[in-house]
């Protein structure tokens, strides 16, 4: 089978959901067409206004592709292909390169680009299962990946699967034309989201979408004000992340830092059970953004943070995440330049 014929079996068979998107070398990834749509569509009671997924350097795009697959590394470059051992033990900016590596509108999955299928998933009542348990959902044990890894000694459990090779409740819309993987199996690097000494910042919309500058002296981060206004970094009164103790212990949404974590300790909450502080108001941004809670119900999924120093945001969980990882699962904790063999990443793809 040629290349052409990849895409249209691929198109046909998952009647138009996916498709295969060719890098500037000709090589193919398969892609998951995620078509635009409100705030309003995935919050109720949110604005009728696109969500920021689709809006890339002021202009609203039709739609986003999602790799359908945790990425895999071929000549420098990150590809989105079935059955395969994921990519890990890579850092942030590296991750970031493999992808942009690919042309223009490659870029690494962003946080709001993540947001929108979590979102999603939320508003059609289908979270998404996955290897959360070595090799297995923690919730239903028959459901298994294939083993691509395990572990060297002691229970020999199975750590990482084969991407896409889990059942069709593995996808985040529960059939086998959707994204696989959102739930454990490896950690994913996202772009566009970082904490600053607890001070949470974006790059605005979907910019991160574009080649651009995610350092950690870039002048594009912006940080975010209660009344949802973007203002530079370090600006008075910018919601932060902060420890509900100084112990520390919990977590909540504040405008000051008043508990300090250290490299040595973070905390954690179920996403769903952090709130703000006493006065404290959440724009529509951070819940569009999933970096705040929409209710009382977001299947357990947890939230670590540290406040001290630069974090990067992988999302997701691992194989051993339980009930703490899925499509809301956040983890706060890493340095750009962390290497782990159960952090990977995805690319996506905008038309720029």
């Amino acid at each position: 089978m040629n290349f052409d014929d990849l895409k249209l079996s691929v198109e046909a068979l998952s009647g138009g959901k996916n498709t295969v998107i060719f890098d500037d070398k000709g090589m193919p990834s398969i892609m998951v067409r995620i078509p635009r749509f409100q705030i309003s569509d995935v919050i109720s009671g949110g604005p009728s206004t696109t969500h920021p997924a689709f809006v890339v350097a002021g202009v609203e795009k039709n739609e986003i592709f999602v790799s359908k697959y945790q990425n895999i590394v071929i000549n420098d470059r990150a590809y989105s292909l079935p059955l395969k051992d994921p990519a890990v033990s890579i850092n942030f900016d590296t991750a970031k390169a493999r992808c942009e590596a690919k042309g223009p509108g490659w870029h690494l999955m962003t946080n709001a680009e993540w947001a929108a299928l979590a979102l999603w998933c939320k508003k059609n009542g289908f979270m998404p299962r996955g290897n959360n348990n070595y090799g297995a959902d923690h919730g239903a044990a028959h459901e298994k990946g294939i083993e691509t890894t395990k572990e060297t000694s002691g229970l020999f459990r199975t750590l990482r699967v084969a991407t896409g090779s889990g059942p069709v409740t593995w996808a985040h819309d529960g059939t086998n034309g959707g994204v696989f993987d959102l739930n454990g199996n490896v950690w994913e690097w996202t772009g566009g989201l970082r904490l600053v000494d607890g001070e949470i910042q974006v790059i605005p919309d979907n910019n991160a979408a574009q080649a651009i500058d995610q350092g950690a002296g870039s002048t594009l981060w912006k940080a975010i004000l209660p009344d949802g206004s973007l203002v530079a970094p370090g600006t008075a009164g910018t919601l932060k992340y902060d420890a509900e103790t100084a112990t520390p212990s919990g977590i909540r949404i504040n405008t000051t830092v008043e508990h300090w974590t250290t490299d040595a300790n973070s905390v954690n909450k179920s996403f769903e059970t952090v709130v703000a502080a006493s006065g404290v108001s959440i724009p529509t941004v951070m819940q569009a953004l999933i970096l705040a809670r929409l209710d009382a119900s977001h299947g357990g999924d947890s939230l670590w943070v540290r406040n001290n120093g630069e974090r990067l945001p992988v999302r997701g969980g691992d194989w051993a995440g339980a009930s703490l990882a899925g499509v809301f699962a956040l983890y706060l904790l890493n340095a750009r330049s962390s290497v782990f063999a159960h952090v990977g990443f995805r690319a996506a793809f905008v038309a720029i």
